[in-house]
């Protein structure tokens, strides 16, 4: 990518024409709001617009039949008021909440339809940061924003026309701080976008920085990292209140400058009022109107410098949450299907290197596994082993070469219907805050009976374990497993392979967490399971694959050696090596 999704350029235009597009869907409860608005505005308005009759034709002239209208109405008008108070606010907060949740959903949709290499280079923290902290300053640019922008805008227009209409002379002398403000504005706006951005890029870290600290924390306890993890929170959490300030700093400044212009304005009023020929034009009920008008204004004036704030950080939010949903999703060209696959997998001159590597992964591998064999993949760590698991699932696709399942480009399936055939147990698995037995039928709750799931555990050795729990296959596990050991983890892990009845199985260190004793009993179910499907086995223990019909030995992304167990000890190369090695280390 040529851009970071953290530092992508606003086009202010585009960005709020596309806002503007999730507010769209809820029009009427938008024109509710503004009306509301509007209506509030109005009422305030009104309210002071009362000023010079009540002075003037009132208390001035002893007529008070003016005043007991006014007792009589106040009640009603503040009961009217607050009626539009209400439709204006809660419709507005009613549309923000109902933007955010959309564009959080259309976020969650796009991080589980990105594809694997987007994860690789972006933080958890920074993703999560994303759809927690960015949508809610959305939010608040859709509601509270536009709440003071139309409420506070209004008032502002509805006490000018109030002052226009009874001296536009001085109300003229006013309005001519206008050009200053938008000035001010519009220098301020781009500085709250600057700051705006870096404080997403902040929360991001210091998200990442919290999530690292949490999973880990056993670590951070076992090598007395607390120091070290609260120095790095506490530099991340400086940084973002730093961020924090420079834009409380920008808000200050540009709210106390416009009310010095405002109160410029005002005391060249009070001045130009104060000359004799001019007062005699003025009635003591215009003058008092006005003056209470302008300073009326300095209020709403200041909440809509302080709105600005508040909508260029919900842009700028916009513009990040963009940047992700406009990410490529994983590609699928595939447009075959495939019901069930027959098992043959081949691998044809497949060359791969990872995104902002140079050497490569993998170079030129090429092996064949028939239906029903079993092909072991050993070597060093960082040999291409895992890597070659990816491809055939097409979590990756390789730079040159061909992969094919059943003598058919598996570019040419679709990813659902390829990844269909195939059931992954990896080293590192991944459970969900769920039941043992929703955690077996993961993706199949719906198509699978409890005595399929129970059928899979008792194959997997999950049901040794699950009958010492007290609620059972219904016992919740916490978040990845929390509540159960690595080996136990494992076993669910194998078990929802079993379910899945894949015809192609790809064990990737399956059954490194396990003891010996569990390990012989699912080695067993496993190699029975291997008799009628094609599997691709990823092994460190090597005892686990001798019975595998060809061992591939891979050193440096190549396949340096090629046989059956016999063969490969017979020819005594790397294979022969790693194998004396474990087994003499394990005899001692």
């Amino acid at each position: 990518m040529s851009n970071s999704v953290d530092e992508v350029p606003i086009k202010d235009q585009a960005t709020i024409k596309r806002f503007l597009a999730y507010v769209w869907p809820h029009k009427l409860l938008t024109i509710v709001a503004i009306v509301g608005m509007i209506g509030y505005a109005a009422v305030d308005t009104f309210f002071f617009a009362q000023l010079q009759p009540l002075v003037d034709d009132s208390l001035q002239t002893g007529d008070y039949d003016y005043l007991r209208i006014a007792a009589y109405a106040i009640v009603p008008l503040f009961l009217l008021r607050g009626v539009f108070n209400f439709l204006g606010t809660y419709s507005l907060e009613y549309l923000g909440t109902k933007v955010v949740m959309r564009m959080r959903q259309e976020l969650f949709d796009k991080y589980i339809h990105l594809p694997i290499s987007f994860h690789d280079n972006h933080s958890t923290g920074s993703l999560m940061s994303k759809i927690l902290y960015d949508t809610e300053q959305v939010r608040n640019a859709a509601g509270r924003a536009l709440l003071t922008l139309v409420r506070e805008g209004m008032f502002v227009i509805g006490l000018l026309a109030v002052m226009f209409y009874h001296s536009w002379q001085l109300s003229l002398i006013f309005l001519l701080i206008g050009p200053l403000v938008g000035i001010i504005v519009s220098v301020v706006s781009k500085r709250f976008r600057q700051v705006s951005r870096a404080i997403q890029a902040a929360m991001g870290s210091l998200t990442t920085s919290i999530e690292q600290a949490v999973k880990g924390h056993k670590v951070v306890l076992m090598f007395d990292g607390q120091k070290l993890e609260s120095d790095r929170f506490e530099e991340k959490n400086n940084h973002n209140r730093q961020q924090t300030m420079k834009l409380v700093s920008a808000q200050i400044l540009s709210v106390s400058t416009i009310q010095v212009i405002a109160s410029i304005a005002l005391a060249v009023v009070l001045f130009v009022s104060s000359i004799p020929d001019f007062i005699k034009e003025l009635t003591p009920g215009v003058f008092l109107n006005v003056v209470v008008c302008m300073v009326m204004l300095l209020k709403p004036l200041k909440q809509l410098t302080t709105v600005n704030t508040e909508f260029q950080k919900g842009m700028t939010a916009c513009a990040s949450v963009f940047a992700i949903l406009d990410q490529d999703s994983e590609r699928d060209t595939g447009t075959k299907t495939m019901d069930r696959a027959i098992g043959k997998v081949r691998f044809d001159k497949v060359n791969f290197t990872y995104t902002g590597k140079t050497t490569p992964a993998l170079k030129d591998i090429c092996f064949e596994a028939l239906p029903g064999q079993t092909i072991a993949l050993v070597g060093r760590s960082g040999s291409g082993k895992s890597t070659l698991s990816s491809l055939l699932t097409r979590f990756y696709e390789p730079n040159a070469g061909t992969i094919y399942l059943d003598d058919m480009n598996i570019n040419e399936l679709s990813l659902r219907s390829l990844r269909r055939q195939f059931a992954l147990v990896s080293q590192q698995v991944q459970l969900f805050n769920d039941t043992i037995a929703n955690n077996i039928a993961y993706g199949k709750q719906d198509s699978v009976t409890r005595s399929q799931i129970l059928e899979a555990a008792d194959i997997a050795n999950v049901t040794s374990f699950v009958e010492m729990q007290e609620q059972g296959f219904d016992t919740l596990i916490g978040e990845n497993g929390l509540m159960l050991s690595g080996g136990q983890r494992q076993r669910i892990a194998i078990a929802r392979a079993i379910l899945s009845d894949a015809p192609i199985l790809i064990l990737d260190e399956a059954t490194s967490a396990l003891d010996t004793e569990s390990e012989k009993s699912i080695q067993s179910a496993l190699e029975q399971l291997q008799k009628t499907r094609t599997s691709i086995v990823v092994a460190h223990r090597l005892s686990t694959i001798e019975n595998a019909n060809c061992i591939l030995v891979m050193e440096q992304g190549e396949i340096v050696e090629k046989g059956t167990h016999a063969e490969l000890l017979k020819s005594n190369g790397i294979y022969a090596q790693l194998h004396a090695l474990q087994f003499s280390s394990e005899s001692k």
